[in-house]
């Protein structure tokens, strides 16, 4: 180390440090280990392996003790650099950029990762002594630099990833630990958005180090960099998260519109977030609800066997579209305009009537009852297609847990209290479709759980009751003399409670 050149500042490649490094030995020291990691040097395995056992050195050393007595003035700058070492370990523990890595490099990466984190441990622990000393007044500005880089150290290597191993995660673990106890915070969500409604709290500081690595042409760079802003961002709610919409929703309409399924998925489960934890009025300014609804609607239009994108999707319009028809305005005598829940709709019925796959089948019919509910009475727009779609879902076998087949009778049930006066011509098209489902039903000898089967024929029976009272009595008549005529007496059964329960009962269609 050069005594008399720290006031000329070594060459800090990568460096954003905007003041002269502290004069101190101790500053010299950090200023020469800075030097190392973001020099050509720190290429070398050797010499990153000699620069984290001298920054170990330095903070077992006494004279680290006064890292934060901001007396001295020949410390003065020195929160700053602490802030730039922790930048640099961050990166060093990073794991590899781009698509390459295998099992050898992310190992690697998990070394660097419980190497670095025992560090910040060491650093921490500084921290807290200065914290609990009354000669120590700059621990607050060191830990405002430090806070954030060793936030996103721990969270990159605390998740489950490719590059983590059961050590890393555990070290990450309890630096994370250890970060909350010196911030005094009792949870990562008070750490980030303050523990009360006077804190700042850090998600400004974090997302200010992510932004870098969240831009079109960077953001795949770091793969951990996308992780670490999803579980960031779930942790914000309301009503902190709308002061930070200008942050957090340009990242993740990125991540949201990349051609990876992963990233969809992860992408629209942030957008997902975000419809939930902003205002509607803040949503709809500048018609960002608008953008949300097309980046949304443009998934739909993906037939993959991914289905858990599309269940995102769907979820994550069903909740915009409330705050999309705030802007809406209709007039008593005029018809109503069509909303954005008619065109999804919409497609997702031209999808479903050809859909062959059960499992995308079993994710349509999981969500329809929801968009019925939604659009209410406004559903006869879409009567037509819906016949068809339901009644071929109830011709379908759907495997041991008939989970599409019993969402289609809910949303058949829906369908029909909203819609009641347009039933009566659909009649024997319903009654035939509900009548051949009891009966296979009935006679499955299939691995179908009986109390799959039960709920299966409970649910059509109930399809068969309104249906009967929304014709004001015609299934009664139509099913006169199945009950004497019928082999199968489980299904006389059935019908014989439709009768029953027709008889004397009043109209009642919601």
């Amino acid at each position: 180390m050069e005594p008399d050149g720290s006031r000329e500042s070594p060459p800090r490649e990568g460096s954003s440090f905007p003041g002269p490094w502290p004069s101190s030995a101790l500053g010299q020291a950090f200023s020469q280990i800075l030097h190392q990691f973001a020099g050509q040097e720190s290429r070398r395995g050797k010499a990153r392996n000699a620069a984290l056992r001298d920054l170990s050195a330095v903070l077992d050393a006494k004279e680290c003790d006064q890292l934060f007595a901001g007396s001295d003035t020949s410390l003065r700058g020195m929160p700053e650099m602490l802030g730039q070492v922790a930048k640099a370990l961050g990166k060093y523990a990073a794991p590899p950029e781009g698509p390459e890595g295998g099992g050898d490099r992310h190992s690697e990466v998990a070394e660097k990762a419980a190497a670095v984190g025992l560090l910040f441990l060491k650093l921490l622990r500084k921290v807290e002594t200065a914290k609990n000393s009354l000669v120590c007044p700059a621990w607050k500005a060191g830990l405002r630099h430090l806070a954030g880089p060793i936030y996103i150290f721990a969270i990159t290597h605390n998740l489950e990833q490719p590059w983590t191993s059961p050590k890393s995660q555990g070290v990450a673990g309890q630096v994370l630990a250890l970060l909350l106890q010196v911030t005094e915070c009792g949870s990562v969500a008070g750490f980030l958005h303050g523990e009360n409604e006077d804190e700042q709290g850090r998600f400004t500081a974090v997302m200010g180090l992510l932004k870098p690595d969240l831009n079109k042409d960077s953001w795949k760079s770091n793969p951990a960099t996308k992780h670490v802003f999803s579980w960031t961002l779930q942790k914000v709610t309301r009503p902190w998260l709308s002061q930070h919409l200008e942050r957090v929703l340009p990242p993740s309409l990125l991540i949201s519109d990349d051609y990876q399924t992963e990233n969809k998925i992860l992408g629209v489960h942030c957008l997902h977030h975000i419809v939930l934890n902003v205002p509607a009025a803040d949503l709809l300014q500048y018609n960002r609800a608008q953008v949300l609804y097309h980046a949304l609607f443009n998934h739909l239009y993906t037939r993959e066997h991914h289905l858990i994108q599309v269940m995102a999707v769907l979820l994550c319009l069903l909740d915009l579209f409330p705050i999309l028809e705030k802007a809406l305005h209709w007039k008593g005598d005029a018809a109503r305009p069509t909303t954005h829940c008619d065109e999804v709709l919409q497609l997702i019925l031209m999808h479903m009537e050809p859909e062959h796959r059960l499992l995308l089948r079993r994710t349509y019919a999981r969500n329809l009852p929801a968009f019925v509910k939604r659009l209410g009475i406004l559903t006869v727009r879409h009567l037509k297609r819906l016949d068809r779609v339901i009644i071929g879902y109830l011709e379908v076998y759907d495997g041991p847990e008939e989970e599409a087949r019993l969402k289609i009778l809910e949303a058949l049930k829906l369908l029909m209290r909203y819609t009641w006066p347009r039933v009566p011509c659909r009649l024997v098209v319903l009654l035939k479709a509900l009548l051949k489902l009891i009966c296979d039903v009935a006679r499955d000898s299939s691995l179908t759980p009986e109390s799959v089967k039960s709920a299966l024929l409970e649910e059509a029976t109930d399809c068969l009751i309104l249906l009967d009272r929304c014709s004001e009595g015609q299934v009664k008549g139509l099913l006169a003399k199945i009950p004497q005529s019928c082999e199968d007496s489980k299904v006389g059964n059935y019908i014989r409670r439709v009768q029953q329960v027709s008889e004397g009962a009043p109209y009642n269609a919601t």
